[in-house]
């Protein structure tokens, strides 16, 4: 006979136990963490977004900014220039006749020359001196030309960078795509061989296959997976590689495929002079920028003229005779006051050796940059005369990968038959997988290939907008066709 109040204990202690293991798992200590939200960007938000956010485009807009900055400075020194002082001291009274050389150390006290003491007064001066140069004969205008050069030249860096970091995001988005392409296309792999192996298995169960063949299969199965897990791999760099480039490094993201998965209806991309490449504009700047620091040196082995005017008052605590000034309220106050106006010419007579000795540099640095110019203008029209060989062969292919895939669809399908009428050899049937796998891969790339070539095409004319069009259109023409 059952007793009834344990009954009911245990049957007490069982619901709590139950309520206690719902609250442990409801409780956020043991609730798995939610997944981390994807972004996913189109090919032209891509782009977008990291010329917007990646850091080197704003370090070359910054020092674009600097030498902006620097050709303000180079205007001031057209004003005037203010220099006021005030000073404060005691000191001794010491004076004796002679000459000291210009120095920075030893103070030049004035006043006669009297016995020594070590008795010390107060002594106080203030005062401003204007000077402004009415002329230099160009060479504050050199200056400012050769910082206007510097901007000129950091200008066409920035562009250049825009053009790098665009293109860089345009192929990483590309990259993902062709990434996730493979792993669809392994992963199919994957479950034709699982299908395959598992009527394999069945066959070898009922002794109508040597049990080789079920080691084949299984064989051939692993190596389908390691291959999946690779591309998998690939497709999760790819997506790494394009979040940096987005200045979202450590965040996940991926690709919209949108139409780069269709071949383009159009196939070209304006032409533009190599000329007008911002890699072959920021070496002619180069060039324009030596140029201007040789005028600027041209210009800098000349006399300086300044008007200068002072206006300044002193005051110590000591006599025209070295004795204190009982009477001149110690030195503390301004009672002496003093003015000069005129002009001062200096010429360094020497500095022609060191200032020819820069122009040897500067006329090196000139003929240097001359022939990165040429090198650029070959480099650019090669990398146009590539992406356009890259894009004839990439519409080639993808004209023929439609008849590779259907042919090596029709021999996987006769294979595996052949196979099951005991006819063929899994060896037959595994190449047959191997070869349509190829084929898929191949046929799946072969119109992102297009797009690509489209895309270094027109990088390589020194502009990604054409490329951008080419997909807006082509997504613009989706739209349509699907309303």
């Amino acid at each position: 006979m059952i007793d009834r109040p344990s009954y009911i204990r245990i049957h007490v202690t069982r619901i709590a136990m139950g309520l206690f293991a719902s609250l442990l798992l409801a409780s956020p200590m043991f609730a798995s963490s939610p997944p981390t939200a994807v972004r996913v960007f189109t090919l032209q938000e891509s782009v977008q977004y990291a010329t917007e956010h990646y850091p080197a485009v704003r370090a070359a807009i910054e020092r674009r900014n600097a030498a902006q900055a620097g050709v303000g400075v180079a205007h001031d020194t057209y004003l005037p220039r203010a220099d006021v002082l005030g000073q404060l001291n005691r000191a001794t009274r010491n004076n004796v006749a002679g000459v000291l050389l210009p120095q920075s150390t030893i103070p030049n006290p004035s006043g006669t020359v009297v016995d020594t003491s070590t008795e010390s007064f107060w002594g106080t001066a203030a005062g401003m001196q204007i000077s402004w140069e009415p002329f230099d004969f160009g060479y504050r205008h050199a200056v400012v030309q050769s910082a206007e050069a510097t901007v000129h030249r950091t200008a066409a860096q920035v562009e250049l960078t825009l053009l790098d970091v665009q293109t860089a995001a345009a192929d990483a988005a590309l990259s993902v795509l062709a990434a996730e392409q493979s792993v669809h296309a392994t992963q199919a792999d994957v479950d034709r061989r699982t299908v395959f192996g598992q009527s394999v298995h069945a066959l070898v169960d009922a002794h109508l296959r040597p049990g080789a063949d079920a080691s084949r299969a299984d064989a051939e199965l692993a190596a389908a997976r390691t291959q999946m897990i690779l591309a998998q791999q690939n497709a999760a760099v790819a997506k790494a590689r394009l979040a940096e480039l987005l200045g979202l490094a450590g965040t996940e993201v991926d690709v919209a495929p949108e139409r780069l998965l269709d071949s383009p209806t159009e196939v070209s991309v304006p032409e533009s002079p190599a000329a007008n490449h911002p890699l072959v504009v920021v070496e002619q700047d180069r060039i324009l920028e030596a140029k201007a620091r040789i005028h600027e040196l041209d210009r800098s082995y000349v006399p300086k003229f300044n008007v200068q005017a002072i206006g300044y008052g002193r005051g110590t605590g000591v006599n025209g005779k070295g004795t204190p000034a009982i009477d001149r309220n110690q030195g503390l106050l301004l009672d002496t006051p003093n003015w000069a106006a005129g002009v001062t010419v200096k010429f360094a007579l020497f500095d022609f050796a060191s200032i020819r000795s820069q122009k040897k540099v500067e006329q090196a640095n000139q003929q240097r940059e001359e022939q990165l110019y040429r090198q650029t203008i070959q480099t650019v029209t090669g990398q146009s005369a590539r992406a356009k060989a890259i894009l004839e062969s990439a519409q080639q292919i993808a004209k023929n990968t439609p008849v590779e895939l259907q042919a090596s669809q029709d021999a996987e399908r006769q294979a595996r038959a052949r196979f099951q009428a005991g006819l063929g050899t899994l060896v037959d049937v595994a190449e047959a997988q191997r070869l349509l796998v190829t084929a898929e891969i191949d046929d799946s790339l072969a119109r992102l290939s297009i797009w690509r070539a489209l895309e270094q095409l027109s990088a390589s004319q020194g502009n990604l907008q054409p490329f951008l069009e080419l997909v807006q259109r082509a997504n613009a023409a989706s739209g349509a066709g699907g309303n």
